[in-house]
């Protein structure tokens, strides 16, 4: 499944780089105010098609619409252009994410951004790869370290004026980069130190969230308690400054 997650974000990744920086790319604007452009829309239906001709009794669910057995031992979960509010603006900061689930966990993701080629990869059990080599989370204290934050609908405001404004007094940097699958693998290669997830979409986490993990990251609930795949709301580390992230995330907790 991995070899074939792989392959299906390098050719999507294809279709994005011809794409990216167009002059004239059409959007439209979804009804949760989120754009979908006609590379979104290819490169979901190059994944899906790969998978349905590789594992037709797997379930596929896709950012933009893919809904293909959706009870199946096995569901791919598919966000083809993660952070595509960056892709539309010719920002190279969005990814394709690609996960496979099991009884509730995530058991292989990938993540790809096709303009600078970086390829992060897991499988559960097995370690985290970036490039092709092992790769683990940092051991960086907060105050030397980085937190970005990725709101999702509404939640934009209440981030502003709780955590964003208080995390200079924990963290060195803060960051909001409006790409989740990016920010999630750059904490487990060691590029950041923590990130905070409010109310996204499980398409825009799942790969992400087990890159952490295998990486030697903790994810917890906002206020610091076990976490489990449905829940969008989380906090995730290199587990060095999980107690510092946690204190600023606990009263964001509904």
């Amino acid at each position: 499944m991995l070899t074939l997650a792989v392959e299906s974000a390098q050719k999507a990744g294809e279709i994005l780089t011809h794409y990216f920086e167009m002059t004239g790319l059409e959007r439209t604007v979804k009804d949760d105010k989120s754009f979908v452009t006609k590379a979104d829309t290819e490169a979901e239906e190059i994944i899906a098609s790969a998978i349905k001709r590789a594992f037709p009794k797997h379930g596929i669910v896709g950012e933009e619409g893919t809904d293909h057995n959706p009870r199946a031992e096995y569901l791919w979960v598919v966000d083809p252009v993660d952070g595509t509010n960056n892709f539309v603006n010719g920002i190279p900061l969005f990814a394709v994410s690609i996960a496979v689930i099991k009884d509730g966990l995530p058991v292989v993701a990938v993540v790809y951004n096709p303009v600078t080629n970086s390829l992060y990869t897991a499988e559960r059990g097995g370690g985290m790869e970036y490039n092709g080599k092992k790769t683990t989370v940092s051991n960086q204290t907060a105050d030397l370290g980085l937190v970005s934050f990725g709101p999702g609908g509404a939640e934009g405001k209440r981030l502003l004026n709780v955590a964003f404004t208080n995390a200079s007094a924990r963290f060195k940097t803060k960051r909001y980069f409006g790409a989740t699958a990016l920010e999630l693998a750059y904490l487990a290669r060691g590029g950041t130190e923590a990130f905070v997830c409010l109310g996204l979409k499980k398409w825009d986490y799942a790969a992400g969230t087990l890159l952490v993990e295998e990486a030697g990251g903790t994810i917890t609930d906002l206020k610091g308690n076990p976490w489990t795949l449905e829940q969008n709301y989380f906090c995730a580390s290199n587990s060095v400054v999980h107690d510092d992230l946690i204190s600023l995330t606990a009263p964001l907790a509904l």
